[in-house]
């Protein structure tokens, strides 16, 4: 299976920049796509981005422009950079993997890390 490890959240004040970042560890052939996705609350979780193996990212409206999401393949590891940050942004953040241990993907999510910008 495959373990996921964030780390890199907290409290921000407006304007500012986060970075977090998600290694991803386990028996799996290889991975597919990784992501972070958010959850507010009252809110239903949403795709922030994500990479895919082969370097083709997505982005939210919302947040175009301002994060960046990049992997070391090497490492296993998506790291994503917040920067001008908005108390909008608020809420936590989910990586998530799309990764083969078997014939077919699988999905695979980390227990979650808050971020707060607020000042």
């Amino acid at each position: 299976q495959v373990q996921l490890v964030e780390s890199g959240g907290g409290l921000v004040q407006p304007g500012g920049s986060l970075r977090l970042s998600c290694a991803a560890s386990g028996s799996f052939f290889s991975i597919e796509r990784m992501g972070w996705y958010r959850q507010a609350p009252g809110k239903q979780r949403e795709l922030v981005a994500s990479i895919t193996s082969g370097g083709s990212t997505t982005y939210a409206d919302s947040v175009k422009g301002r994060f960046t999401i990049s992997g070391e393949d090497a490492k296993n590891t998506v790291i994503l950079q917040m920067n001008s940050l908005k108390p909008e942004d608020t809420a936590v953040y989910y990586c998530n993997v799309v990764a083969f241990v078997d014939v077919t993907p699988s999905n695979y999510w980390g227990k979650g890390i808050l971020v707060t910008v607020s000042s």
